[in-house]
């Protein structure tokens, strides 16, 4: 199969950018401006997959809002969509690097991370923390355009 197509890049194909002050207020419209972009480029996107990251933007604009704002007042979010695959990262200047650890049951909060592992694991995709040439952070997750049968 010719990944690019005879003329090219599929039509939705590409990476966008968009940046966001790290505030409560940025989650709901972080999470529509991805979904915003998929339907517009009309990226082959399965319900599944689409739902699930989705949720993983919330969580990790979450995350920069509630523990990257101090050391970094905005953040920035990226969608990047290959012929076969969506990948999406969020992006802060706080060098702390968090980890997805065992949450209590009775806890509240502190399941982001966790949440995020497993949708990406049940969907085929790859998810990861990198450090950034200025020190901060950039987390990533990578999803397949099709939900992957297990």
């Amino acid at each position: 199969m010719d990944e690019t197509g005879p003329a090219g890049p599929l039509p939705y194909e590409g990476v966008w950018r968009f940046t966001a002050p790290a505030v409560e207020v940025s989650v709901p419209q972080a999470r529509h401006a991805v979904r915003d972009l998929l339907v517009r480029q009309g990226v082959p996107v399965s319900d599944d997959v689409a739902q699930g990251l989705l949720l993983i933007v919330s969580e990790l604009v979450t995350n920069a809002v509630r523990h990257a704002a101090v050391l970094s007042p905005v953040l920035a979010v990226e969608v990047a969509v290959g012929p076969e695959w969506v990948r999406v990262s969020v992006e802060d200047s706080h060098p702390y690097r968090p980890t997805a650890l065992e949450a209590d049951h009775g806890q509240t909060g502190g399941r982001g991370l966790l949440l995020v592992r497993e949708i990406t694991r049940e969907a085929g995709g790859a998810c990861d923390v990198a450090h950034t040439p200025s020190g901060g952070k950039v987390i990533w997750v990578a999803l397949p355009l099709k939900h992957a049968l297990r």
